[in-house]
């Protein structure tokens, strides 16, 4: 498979029809294959909730774009902000350690390369911060 123009505008033309305005495109290989990687396709506005992986650190790398990597600490307090652009004017990817609470804020229609240890797992509860 290749990771082209044709397949980012196909992926932002779904994350446009979504009331999430965002779309994910599986990596995975097959049902069997327990690890996690995918491509995300995010538009300004998405909201995605505070949230932390307990059991693994996440991987986010920018293919085209440009968003923020928010990091909170336990009581919800900002800690730090890393800057993803595809143009290499800021970082181009960063690592989210395990247990971190994070979330995206995007500035303008990004995809993201994430890949996570093990098996999807749905969040529980206790790894969304209400705010």
């Amino acid at each position: 498979m290749k990771i082209d123009k044709a397949l980012i505008v196909s992926m932002f033309k779904e994350a446009a029809s979504s009331p999430k305005l965002r779309f994910n495109y599986d990596l995975r290989t097959s049902s069997y294959d327990t690890s996690q990687r995918m491509l995300n396709a995010v538009l300004p506005g998405t909201k995605i909730s505070i949230h932390r992986h307990r059991d693994t650190t996440e991987c986010v790398f920018i293919l085209t774009g440009r968003l923020e990597e928010v990091f909170y600490d336990d009581k919800g307090m900002e800690l730090e902000r890393i800057m993803l652009d595809a143009s290499l004017e800021y970082a181009r990817g960063c690592v989210v350690p395990k247990g971190v609470w994070h979330t995206i804020v995007v500035y303008e229609p990004s995809v993201i390369f994430e890949s996570k240890d093990g098996a999807y797992v749905p969040q529980d509860k206790d790894d969304v911060m209400n705010y």
